[in-house]
């Protein structure tokens, strides 16, 4: 018998206080975003972990353009034989996403038919594809960079706005139709390898060990806290809170305001990434540097910088030692549908552009639309900098348009906060999943990207069984042990405040998570697969990792001393805080 999750609690009308969208202001391919209803308790829905904080109404442009408008499009143009994207829902302010399942097998079957004839063409270019996409992102990204905001009028900062969607659908829309072909070859030379009998804990191993510009980036954080523990710094930042770092390190003058133009070095070159994947709602380390401070901070306290080459020594040899002991136990036909594979993977390598792509579009392209938001707030007189993300598209381009004034607006826009920090607030005891819970996940996308396996769907179909649970399994995404506290985060706003030596422990990790890997001693996830990004990171990092445990966050409170085991995919409670207190 199925688990049914209710969805009563969700099922409304409007979007938030006030706002009850027609459906034609944002385009979408096969099925809109919108609120639940009654009816969409048949299907089977899971909660985003990308989105920890919930979205605000400006945020959730996102579900619009990327999720209903970019995976739709995208799996229609490939096609992807078993799905046609991604459709969601929100409950409060947080999004639940479910797959638009094809289920007419002679569909299926002619969809992979057409998609069979245009992924090698995708495959044999794919390198050259990314760096014109890749290019692409960049010029937009330039050219609005490049517009003084404070120079234009009213009307002038709408059309900006809109042309910053434009760029903001535009990097969406590329990166799902990169995304799905990198992931439908990985899924074939997946299938390929566990017909021949290889681990399916061992192909994702095939893929690691290339350089990404978020790598890159953790490195020049790095060499920043290397030049702040030579000049003598170390004192200066244990002494003193993140947020108060910058005006600190000021004050003190000499090697620190030496340090501190380094550091504004480092911020225009990478300083352009927020705290989150695609959210208006949140600054960029140029906005508000406190994250990137404080991760210097709590990398000053470990005894040794992180050594980034050992890590991708040892993810390469890993990498190589996996390989050969799958060819080992091939036959020689076997050996050459094996080579072919791993040959295109390797060229066409998902977990490397999965890191890649964040740097140019997940961690960025919000900002655009952000900068015209705070400058639209300024221009009508708002009462804070961040009031118009409270507002939906079209009512802040009624007032960009000189259609209605914005004091029209304000008391909604108190209303609206208090709503989001509301459901802020409820986002640790949300449901995991919502509807018919399924025996088992088919859609390889799901369960390789958000971990919605066996050990996942379990969990929460024994949410509140067993409170006193003390052993957990999900998948081993990195190899390792490790025993230590648990820092439990529900978002990565105190990311830079866990210590050297900690259990990172979340629903999953986003880019902008990455930095944490570098002090860590372990991660386990609610969510995620075996592409997932803190399975990446973890390998590329040398962290054990263990995701799509499905309750971790639940079962393991912030203090409490745990165990991971990466290898097996574990994780062990040996004492908890409450008892400890």
């Amino acid at each position: 018998m199925s688990t049914i999750v209710p969805v009563d609690e969700f099922v409304t009308d409007e979007w938030y206080p006030g706002f009850k969208p027609a459906l034609d202001h944002a385009p979408w391919v096969v099925e809109p975003f919108r609120t639940f209803s009654k009816a969409d308790e048949e299907r089977f829905w899971f909660l985003d972990f990308h989105w920890p904080r919930g979205l605000t109404p400006m945020g959730l442009i996102w579900n619009e353009d990327g999720y209903s408008w970019g995976t739709q499009l995208a799996a229609e143009a490939l096609p992807l034989p078993p799905g046609r994207g991604i459709t969601q829902r929100i409950a409060g302010t947080h999004t639940y996403a479910a797959a638009i399942d094809v289920t007419d097998e002679w569909e299926i079957g002619e969809r992979a038919r057409r998609m069979q004839a245009n992924l090698p063409r995708f495959l044999e270019n794919f390198e050259s594809i990314w760096a014109d996409r890749r290019a692409e992102v960049d010029n937009w990204w330039e050219h609005l960079r490049s517009v003084d905001l404070k120079s234009l009028p009213l009307a002038g900062l709408g059309g900006y706005l809109r042309k910053a969607r434009k760029f903001h659908q535009r990097s969406f829309e590329i990166h799902f139709e990169v995304m799905y072909p990198l992931l439908a070859n990985y899924v074939g030379f997946y299938g390929a390898c566990t017909e021949m009998g290889i681990d399916p804990g061992e192909i994702a191993k095939f893929l690691q060990g290339y350089d990404t510009k978020i790598m890159e980036t953790d490195r020049a954080l790095n060499e920043l806290t290397r030049q702040a523990r030579t000049a003598g710094l170390s004192e200066v930042f244990a002494a003193t809170d993140a947020s108060k770092l910058r005006s600190s390190l000021a004050a003190h003058g000499g090697a620190a305001s030496e340090w501190l133009t380094k550091f504004d070095d480092f911020l225009r070159v990478y300083g352009y990434r927020t705290e989150g994947s695609c959210d208006i709602a949140l600054p960029s380390w140029i906005e508000d540097p406190t994250p990137a401070l404080g991760m210097v901070k709590t990398f000053l306290q470990k005894d040794g910088d992180h050594d980034f080459a050992a890590a991708r020594r040892a993810a390469i040899e890993e990498r190589e030692a996996a390989i050969d002991a799958a060819r080992s136990r091939l036959t020689r036909e076997e050996q050459e549908v094996f080579e072919a594979g791993l040959a295109s993977c390797q060229a066409a390598n998902f977990p490397w552009w999965q890191d890649d792509h964040n740097y140019y579009i997940d961690l960025r392209v919000s900002l655009p639309m952000r900068w015209a938001c705070q400058q639209i707030a300024e221009a009508v007189g708002a009462d804070a900098s961040d009031d118009t993300i409270f507002l939906f598209w079209p009512e802040l381009m009624q007032v960009a348009d000189g259609e209605r004034k914005y004091d029209e607006f304000r008391s909604l826009v108190t209303a609206r906060r208090q709503y989001f920090d509301h459901w802020y607030q409820r986002r640790a005891s949300m449901p995991k999943v919502l509807g018919t819970v399924p025996e088992a996940v088919t859609d390889p996308i799901l369960i390789e990207i958000f971990g919605l396996n066996q050990h996942f769907l379990k969990a929460v179909q024994a949410a509140g069984t067993d409170t006193e649970v003390k052993t957990l399994t999900g998948v081993p995404a990195a190899k390792g042990s490790a025993r230590g506290t648990a820092r439990v985060l529900t978002d990565a706003d105190e990311l830079h405040r866990v210590q050297p030596g900690e259990i990172l422990v979340c629903e999953s990790t986003s880019p902008n998570w990455t930095p944490a890997f570098a002090k860590i001693a372990a991660c386990i996830c609610d969510g995620g697969g075996t592409l997932s990004h803190a399975a990446i990171v973890g390998r590329e990092y040398g962290v054990p990792t263990v995701t799509a445990v499905g309750l971790a966050t639940v079962v393991i409170k912030d203090g409490d001393e745990v165990e991971v085991d990466g290898t097996n995919g574990t994780v062990t409670v040996f004492r908890h805080a409450e008892a400890t207190a």
